[in-house]
């Protein structure tokens, strides 16, 4: 940073992903969600450093994403071992190219079928599993609206059946059916043998989706959970993923008071206390993360919440 400074956008996130599993990854924009998601791809900015072990495993052997070389990441990782839905798809797309000619291309570079009639048949297979309608293939990117350059992305980040998908907010822009179209696909992948990673805010998505809940906060993962257990009974343990369910209009709808703290001014503390209606002095020291909670007031295990309901 400028003068010399750092920001620690993500600290100490820890967590592995089995094939045929789908965690998803909450909390509030700015927490340092999309900058765990570039660090596996190795899409950070020049000036970012990761340490740590990032380690993805498959039929094609064993690679460290924190140290492989860009050649690497590039020619065998991006695309073909792990599947990117970008979160501001347009920006993603080649402007001066169809979403048809886009999604050829990808589906003959990372599944070798050959141009003619079984590539663009192939391609339309493939848009169908993002709901993408075909009549819209011949058209540019910019002829596209939000909720369609998102299926457009969708539909790319799907054509390798990567063994690893990250999907960073893959229902922005959607409306309710399609937000349930798109996360039952990305469910169908997942049953297909395939790990996921979703980033999202639409905690009824992850509901649906979800194996597996990691919530985040101010860079740090606050709370990994079993999702039946997170979204029903007894629900989360962290005042903060507390909180997140209780401000939907389905549960409490309370808001959330106050802001997350700027990461490049973290109090020593936990960085929740501020917001905290649990914190006490003992909040000054930041909690280390145990039986899949950092918190030193946790709600215990066997607590049902006024919130929790049946999954």
């Amino acid at each position: 940073m400028p003068r010399g400074r750092s920001v620690a956008a993500v600290t100490d996130a820890a967590f592995d992903l089995a094939p045929g599993s789908c965690l998803v990854l909450v909390g509030e924009s700015g927490c340092g969600k999309s900058v765990l998601a570039s660090a596996l791809l190795g899409l950070l900015p020049g000036n970012a450093e990761a340490t740590g072990t990032a380690r993805l495993t498959d039929r094609h052997g064993s690679t460290d994403l924190l140290t492989a070389p860009e050649a690497e990441l590039a020619r065998t990782v991006r695309g073909r071992r792990i599947g990117l839905i970008p979160q501001s798809p347009a920006a993603h797309l080649t402007p001066v190219r169809t979403v048809r000619s886009q999604l050829e291309e990808t589906v003959r570079e990372l599944t070798g079928t050959p141009r003619g009639t079984a590539l663009r048949a192939a391609a339309v297979r493939t848009a169908a599993r993002a709901a993408f309608p075909a009549d819209h293939l011949d058209r540019y990117p910019h002829q596209l609206s939000g909720g369609l350059a998102q299926r457009a992305a969708t539909a790319l980040a799907l054509a390798g059946d990567a063994p690893l998908l990250l999907a960073d907010e893959p229902t922005t822009g959607l409306d309710r059916e399609l937000v349930d179209r798109t996360t039952d696909e990305l469910r169908r992948h997942t049953r297909a043998g395939h790990a996921l990673l979703m980033i999202t805010h639409d905690l009824a998505a992850a509901e649906r989706i979800a194996d597996r809940v990691a919530v985040m906060y101010a860079g740090r993962i606050v709370e990994l959970a079993d999702a039946r257990r997170f979204f029903g009974t007894p629900g989360p343990r962290h005042p903060y993923a507390r909180a997140l369910l209780d401000a939907l209009p389905d549960r409490a709808f309370t808001p959330l008071p106050g802001m997350p703290p700027e990461l490049g001014a973290l109090p020593p503390g936990c960085a929740f206390a501020a917001r905290c209606d649990r914190a006490t002095p003992a909040c000054a020291t930041p909690p280390a993360l145990r039986d899949g909670v950092a918190c030193h007031h946790p709600v215990p295990p066997d607590r049902e919440t006024d919130h929790a309901r049946t999954a």
